[in-house]
């Protein structure tokens, strides 16, 4: 194939990007690239397997001199969470990316760019690659599902797995920090049934919000980011008050990223109704945003009239729908002054629907302290009887706690310290890593998170420096080869 990118080294490295990029693979659809991954294991005579959600283990034995070195594991995930700026054309089940350098830095074009852990599979298989390297047996573990609950992590078949130490390849941000814990989360979604009132003629207002940073909904959720749902049922909301029925009302596609756009429609009898409906939408939009002038100077909100008929719902279930939205906690819940303000606890609404039989929303809490995450979901409990829903949990994975005692860790800070003279930043994340599964199925684990710099994960504002990734490459190699004299 043709590489967009060039002049940086070790070029393997960004090559083996590039491939697994032209390669769709979002959550659910990654056999094709796990296929990928077997095949070029089969090519180098390595041990591989794959199992039935197609997670992938490849094991490549100790460079000489190094055998007796305790193994290590390298691990990231698969899949990469897929989001598109509206009007971009694209399809994630059957097109890879477009890929765009820009100063350095790697993008995709109006796309998630999936270095969300596109940069762990690209690492691990230029290592696996590299015969120059020094390192002790490596066992890679490429896990699929993850965006979605961690789930290939979860089926995984640790037995397979001898490495009592693991380097995690999905600590994204700034590089020259090592990542050392994490927060828990689960999935809650609140249903309710609904019904639909006969098709009716009349004047349909459509209300769309676009511009929105959006972003990680554990890594930017302290950001005072605004959710687009939310901002969409203040406007519903007011809209309702003075009449006009509700048809629909949706945004977000993950539920562990804060929603960008969001989209309603609602039906007026009369013209002079729908006209007065539009005019006082646009004010409001208008009040929100010179509200967000500072924090979201993108935001838009189109307010369009014209003729046509629907099925609205009917007004109990648009009343439910709408009130538990105006109440929905959402965003930080807790800090910890004594983690210089760390975020403990937090929930991202991030899915609204609405269809023929059912409203939906999705939320994602994330917490570090057990009390507080059952604390959040008491609250959405508590919503979801007051206004009709059915909360259903899934998709749980734990937390990751700090260690006390931690040799990977100290081998980091000190790999680190010696390559650019400066101090690895230690780190506790308010993420979902699949540390905490490997370490709670493998006893005596010791894990840390590292990864280059990377922003803007879960947007289509997804960018990767690649001087960083290139310098990220030498570190692991420098760690792998400090871990190979380990006895």
């Amino acid at each position: 194939m043709t590489y967009t990118i060039n002049g940086y080294e070790p070029e393997r490295l960004f090559h083996f990007f590039e491939e697994i990029s032209a390669i769709p693979r979002g959550s659910g659809n990654e056999k094709a690239a796990s296929d990928y991954l077997v095949a070029f294991a089969r090519e180098r005579g390595l041990w591989v397997y794959q199992d039935e959600l197609y997670n992938v283990i490849i094991k490549k034995p100790a460079s000489p001199g190094a055998e007796a070195a305790p193994p290590v594991m390298l691990q990231g995930h698969l899949d990469m969470v897929c989001e598109k700026l509206a009007g971009v054309d694209h399809d994630f089940l059957t097109q890879g990316l477009d890929l765009v350098v820009e100063d350095g830095v790697l993008r995709a074009n109006g796309t998630t760019l999936g270095g969300d852990d596109g940069v762990a599979v690209a690492t691990m298989l230029a290592v696996l690659d590299d015969n120059d390297l020094i390192h002790p047996s490596l066992e890679c573990v490429f896990t699929t599902q993850e965006e979605t609950g961690l789930t290939g992590a979860a089926f995984l078949d640790k037995s397979l797995l001898k490495a009592r130490t693991m380097l995690n390849l999905d600590s994204a941000g700034e590089e020259g920090s090592v990542t050392v814990s994490c927060a828990g989360g689960v999935r809650c979604t609140l249903t309710r049934p609904v019904l639909r009132t006969a098709q009716e003629d009349g004047w349909l207002l459509s209300l769309s919000i676009t511009g929105l940073l959006g972003g990680h909904s554990g890594r930017e959720i302290h950001q005072n980011r605004q959710n687009a749902d939310l901002l969409m049922a203040r406007l519903v909301h007011r809209l309702l008050q003075g009449g006009g029925k509700l048809v629909s009302l949706e945004g977000g596609t993950k539920d562990n990223a804060i929603p960008r756009e969001s989209e309603a429609l609602l039906l007026y009898a009369a013209k002079e109704e729908g006209e007065a409906a539009a005019q006082k939408a646009r004010l409001l939009a208008a009040q929100i945003a010179e509200e967000l002038r500072d924090t979201e100077p993108a935001f838009t909100c189109e307010v369009s009239l014209q003729a046509g008929s629907a099925s609205p719902l009917s007004g109990e279930d648009a009343w439910a729908l709408v009130r538990a939205l105006r109440l929905a906690p959402n965003g930080v819940r807790s800090y910890s002054p004594r983690q210089g303000g760390f975020v403990v606890a937090s929930l991202n609404l991030g899915v609204v629907k609405t269809d023929d039989e059912t409203a939906t929303l999705v939320f994602f809490p994330r917490s570090s302290v057990a009390s507080l995450q059952e604390d959040t979901l008491d609250s959405l409990s508590v919503l979801a009887e007051t206004f009709g829903f059915v909360l259903h949990k899934s998709a749980a994975y734990p937390g990751w706690a700090l260690a006390s005692v931690s040799p990977i860790r100290d081998l980091c800070q000190e790999s680190w310290k010696d390559i650019t003279g400066r101090e690895l930043r230690v780190e506790a994340l308010h993420v979902g890593l699949e540390c905490g599964l490997f370490i709670g199925a493998m006893p005596g684990m010791d894990a840390v998170s590292i990864g280059p710099t990377l922003t803007g994960c879960h947007t289509p504002d997804e960018r990767l420096s690649l001087e960083s990734f290139s310098r990220f490459y030498r570190f692991l190699a420098d760690v792998l080869a400090r871990a190979a004299a380990r006895r």
